[in-house]
């Protein structure tokens, strides 16, 4: 009997992992906790913007230049924390990484369109802007956001990093089976973060389509950092964003090989970028 009730619990963590791993978020508690073993002092954040919460975290002091962290999907801030954890930047910046709109602890499991989303972190923007310079690093999904954003607030973002952004909805194949998934009940049926992510990316493909006029009202810097090997977002997508940001100083990076992840493939590369903005 002993023996049966071992491999029902092992079943059963089993069947439950995915819910609790695929969630893609650590608790305050726990972040604070690691950040602090590294001698580092991690402030967590709720913003409450009408009927949404926004969680974040930060690291530095506010009278620095601020880099603000946008992630793709799924995930959660936390997928920034080497970046965070880095001496060099934190001796040179405010760092702030989110929790995008349905992701983390930001309303978890809500999805919402990429113009929502936007909104929602320009409102967030307006809270912690200071007289300082202040950049947008958004990756893949991400990458859709932070443009909107900084197209919604010129005068507050000094430039955004592209790392594998999305633009271009019509690469996109046309996955047409996501949208089986995104009403009730069918919804539920995906576990964890993935379940936001599946419905926001299928809001992507008609969504970019909408508000890529957009685009142009991007002003400052924007880096594109791509890789030809991306078989998640197409590389094509870098050449989408050259020639759509016509109100901006644009430089692209393409680089050979480093796959979707660029982020971490490419860290090294992408601190010295961030340290010479």
């Amino acid at each position: 009997m002993k023996k049966r009730y071992k491999v029902i619990l092992v079943i059963a963590v089993l069947l439950s992992l995915p819910y609790m791993l695929l969630n893609m978020r650590i608790s305050d508690k726990g972040a604070v906790s690691e950040f602090k073993k590294k001698g580092i002092l991690l402030m967590p954040h709720t913003l409450h913007i009408g009927k949404h919460h926004l969680h974040y975290v930060s690291v530095g002091a506010d009278t620095l230049p601020t880099l603000v962290f946008v992630h793709g999907s799924p995930g959660s801030w936390y997928v920034f924390k080497d970046y965070l954890m880095d001496a060099a930047l934190r001796s040179k910046y405010r760092m702030i990484a989110i929790d995008r709109p349905g992701f983390g602890y930001s309303d978890f499991s809500d999805a919402l369109h990429m113009e929502t989303q936007a909104d929602i972190i320009a409102s967030f923007i307006d809270s912690v802007k200071r007289d300082r310079p202040l950049y947008l690093i958004g990756h893949s999904l991400g990458g859709t956001i932070v443009p909107l954003v900084a197209a919604e607030r010129p005068d507050a973002v000094t430039g955004i990093v592209e790392l594998a952004g999305a633009l271009d909805a019509t690469t996109e194949p046309a996955e047409k089976w996501r949208s089986y998934f995104v009403g009730f009940p069918m919804r539920y049926l995906m576990p964890g973060a993935f379940r936001p992510s599946n419905e926001e990316e299928w809001y992507y493909k008609t969504d970019m389509v909408r508000f890529k006029d957009k685009l142009p009202l991007v002003r400052g810097l924007v880096y594109i950092l791509h890789a030809a090997d991306d078989n998640i977002v197409d590389v094509s997508n870098a050449a989408y964003m050259k020639k759509a940001f016509t109100g901006a100083q644009v430089t692209d990076t393409i680089f050979k090989d480093g796959g979707h992840f660029i982020p971490w493939n490419h860290r090294e590369y992408v601190t010295k970028l961030l340290m010479g903005l």
